[in-house]
């Protein structure tokens, strides 16, 4: 086991990393911009390095310091977290010649993975479903227009290095094709330096469905069940539960074996999620892999009992697997709201600055992951996601009453955040069976109470 980690993040996911090391008796160090030097993860780890200025470029993203900062400290391995280093194949491959442990995947399998064109190919191989699309990367517009004659409106634009819904765009038509192509492609050079795309058929009014996986070096390979995530804006993620109420202990169970299939063709080891778009006829298809531990993984957590940081940490360091599929058990109903420092008044516009006041609810089936405090001042560098309320109880309509009441304890001041639009989300499900997602803004405000929409049309 290792004996000291380096943690390439920040925020509350740098916390819930450096927590569990805590409980494994590893060392932990943080890396902090010179905008987080207050930061709560600098705080609670043995160790902090500062490895630049605020800018992303300057620090967290900045492969050679963090890389410095491991060597300096004698860490053994660093744990990404999700978003920054988190994916990029390069970065696996110099922590490689450094002979330090990157807890994640190899280089290869991200490299594979993160291109969505070669890991849909590798999932079309594997006889795993997919979604009719581009079996080659798209460069230009011509390329992409010549394509979509075979695909047909509507069409998803997306960048193959993508994630966190930069680069995606929904063309309808012919007209509006082309704009919406290089609007997504300059998005994805700038937010990715990568101008790769792919195009694929548009699926109306799908389900986001996940499936969480873990896989060790001895091939051992398993599903931890699934989340919904439908419930976004802007093609992220707002709300996520598990198990998912749409489907059945049958297709489930499909969908369970298909995503260790997925796994396995890729040859993955670490934590990973497949991803699939659930259509209303039931049938799913293969969206993409994320090979990193993701925002939502409380969830699961909740439900199945495994801690999968823990898992991940011991994967990496080359233990096999703690459980096996006949282990996990889905129990209970979990949800998860992710609380933003922005105005979704006025478009969902961040809004950095002083907390004034903070109050954050507890209690049985309640966990709070966060790195704010009181006078924690919001840098305006980095995503907006200040903390993640997480409810656990005996099924879906008592995790949403939790959720409720949860979010009604939530008091922070000196700052706008998306409180209330969450609690007026979840409201809004309490009294009914089925709500039928789509995977836009419009879809949250379709949910909402007339008052709120109301006071975000003002």
């Amino acid at each position: 086991m290792f004996g000291k980690i380096l943690i390439a993040n920040r925020g509350e996911i740098a916390v819930r990393i450096i927590r569990a090391c805590r409980e494994m008796g590893i060392r932990t160090v943080a890396v902090y911009s010179e905008a987080d030097k207050d930061a709560l993860h600098t705080q609670l780890a043995d160790e902090a390095v500062c490895i630049g200025k605020a800018a992303s470029t300057d620090s967290y993203l900045n492969m050679e310091r963090i890389l410095s900062a491991t060597i300096a400290t004698k860490a053994e391995a660093i744990h990404p977290g999700f978003g920054f280093l988190s994916e990029n194949s390069r970065f696996v491959e110099m922590c490689e010649k450094c002979n330090v442990a990157f807890i994640g995947p190899s280089a290869e399998v991200i490299s594979r993975m993160g291109n969505k064109s070669e890991a849909k190919n590798t999932m079309r191989k594997a006889k795993v479903p997919v979604v009719p699309g581009t079996k080659e990367p798209v460069y230009t517009v011509t390329q992409a227009q010549e394509a979509v004659k075979e695909i047909g409106f509507p069409v998803m634009i997306k960048a193959s290095a993508g994630g966190g819904g930069k680069g995606m765009r929904v063309a309808r038509n012919e007209k509006e094709f082309g704009k919406l192509f290089e609007t997504a492609q300059q998005e994805s050079i700038h937010s990715f330096s990568d101008n790769t795309m792919y195009l694929e058929r548009f699926v109306e009014n799908p389900r986001h469905v996940e499936v969480q996986i873990l896989a060790d070096k001895y091939g051992n390979v398993i599903h931890l069940g699934e989340r919904d995530c439908s419930v976004q804006r802007r093609h992220q993620k707002m709300i996520e539960e598990s198990p998912c109420i749409a489907i059945s202990d049958k297709l489930r169970k499909k969908m369970g074996e298909t995503a260790v299939l997925a796994a396995k063709a890729a040859g993955y080891e670490s934590a990973g999620t497949i991803e699939f778009l659930l259509d209303q006829s039931g049938e799913f298809y293969f969206m993409e892999m994320n090979t990193r531990i993701q925002v939502e993984h409380p969830v699961t957590e909740f439900v199945s009992g495994v801690d999968l940081i823990k898992e991940q940490i011991r994967i990496a360091a080359g233990e096999p697997l703690s459980i096996r599929q006949k282990d996990i058990e889905i129990r209970g109903h979990a949800m998860e709201c992710r609380i933003n420092a922005e105005d979704p008044a006025r478009h969902f516009m961040p809004c950095p600055g002083k907390i004034t006041g903070l109050h954050l609810p507890g209690g049985n089936g309640i966990r709070v992951d966060t790195a704010v405090y009181n006078d924690y001042v919001i840098p305006p560098y980095y995503d907006s996601m200040i903390a993640k309320i997480i409810v656990y109880d005996k099924d879906r309509h008592n995790a949403i009453r939790k959720m409720i009441s949860a979010l009604g304890e939530v008091a922070i001041e000196g700052v706008k955040t998306n409180v209330d639009f969450c609690m007026n989300s979840s409201t809004s499900r309490i009294s009914r069976k089925e709500i039928s997602p789509q995977i836009s803004y419009h879809s949250i405000i379709r949910i909402c109470d007339k008052d709120f929409i109301e006071k975000l049309r003002r």
